[in-house]
């Protein structure tokens, strides 16, 4: 009985972290090849990643992540900054599992909590390309633009706060990623 349980709670963890399938990122500021290799090498260094396959037209890398692994979007960003660029545009292909999703509401997927800006109410199944709207992954003026979407203090600071008290297991100090559908 104790090995079933203990495989299916490994079952469940892998069918958890396997929602988030490939990131795209638009860095901005890059001029070179050379500009290119040093963001391809600083994403390469992260363990959980599998591949990185860059673009030098419109300046972009799709990563790509080992099977299980949980992916964390700030250390991605950290390391295109870390590598002496900014992110022009960030998106993640995620798989949902008939996810309900509302505007201007917050789901929880893959332990990581997305606050849904600009959608309509729908039922999500499959592979959707959401767009990380947080301050540092979209422009200045992109961030200041989809600010009329929420009045909730979480897009200003990307945590969780008093704004977020209704969603259960939601701690103040959790993070939030603000996105809309691609």
């Amino acid at each position: 009985m104790k090995t079933i349980l203990i495989f299916l709670s490994l079952l469940a963890a892998s069918t958890l972290q396997a929602q988030v399938k490939k990131v795209t990122i638009q860095a901005s500021g890059l001029t070179c090849s050379m500009c290119s290799n040093s963001i391809n090498k600083s994403l390469k260094s992260i363990p959980y990643v599998d591949r990185v396959t860059a673009n030098i037209k419109n300046s972009s890398f799709e990563i790509t992540f080992k099977p299980n692994v949980v992916i964390n979007y700030d250390q991605l960003k950290k390391k295109v900054e870390d590598a002496g660029f900014s992110l022009a545009k960030f998106t993640a292909t995620v798989n949902f599992d008939e996810q309900k999703v509302e505007n201007d509401a917050h789901v929880i997927l893959q332990n990581t909590v997305y606050h849904f800006l600009n959608v309509k109410e729908q039922e999500v199944k499959g592979d959707k390309t959401i767009q990380l709207l947080d301050k540092g992954y979209v422009s200045s003026k992109d961030y200041k633009r989809n600010a009329v979407y929420t009045k909730m203090e979480c897009y200003k600071t990307g945590v969780a706060g008093n704004c977020c008290k209704n969603v259960k297991g939601l701690l103040p100090s959790s993070r939030i990623f603000h996105v809309t559908f691609v």
